[in-house]
């Protein structure tokens, strides 16, 4: 029996932390960046079309941005792709607009601009994480995450009420039955 509860608790960490890890790469993050430039790619499946990598089914164009930290000069590359109606649901469809706000953010090189974003960069996969939203700021000081506070409270609430439900209908169920007069 003492198996069977290690069990379960090894693989409700391994769960925990897979939404874990899940809930990092979706929520939107924010960054106060330097925009240094802009650019369209053409790609398909296998990632950008080359010489070396020719277009061997259905393309699209994506918008890239470059920026810099202010502070630190660390350089990012921002994807710049719609999510459409798919997962993960931000329903975004401005792809074009965001990118002609960046390019006129890189013309100025004292313009801070305020990237959303969610995503991970792999250098080693090609992957970039992808703007959300861009717009205009004059801090350096990152906004307060708003949204990821509260859906980590709600998350919070739902798990400790889970939590006593479940320890409220294992008491019921291992209380012994009250003889009947």
């Amino acid at each position: 029996m003492r198996w069977v509860k290690r069990s379960i608790v090894i693989i409700s960490l391994l769960i925990i932390a897979v939404l874990g890890v899940c809930l990092h790469h979706y929520l939107p993050r924010q960054e106060v960046v330097h925009v240094t430039g802009v650019e369209v790619k053409r790609m398909d499946a296998d990632g950008v079309i080359s010489a070396e990598n020719p277009a061997d089914g259905p393309t699209r164009d994506v918008y890239f941005i470059n920026t810099e930290d202010p502070v630190t000069r660390e350089v990012t590359v921002y994807r710049n792709e719609d999510t459409g109606w798919g997962f993960p649901w931000y329903f975004k469809f401005d792809s074009a607009d965001v990118q002609a706000r960046a390019q006129g953010y890189s013309r100025d090189p004292s313009q801070l601009a305020l990237i959303r974003y969610y995503g991970w960069r792999f250098t080693i996969f090609s992957m970039f994480p992808n703007v959300t939203e861009i717009k205009a700021t004059t801090s350096t000081a990152e906004p307060f995450p708003v949204f990821n506070t509260i859906f980590f409270s709600v998350l919070l609430i739902l798990a400790v009420v889970l939590v006593v439900l479940v320890r409220r209908t294992l008491r019921r169920r291992n209380q012994p039955l009250a003889p009947r007069p």
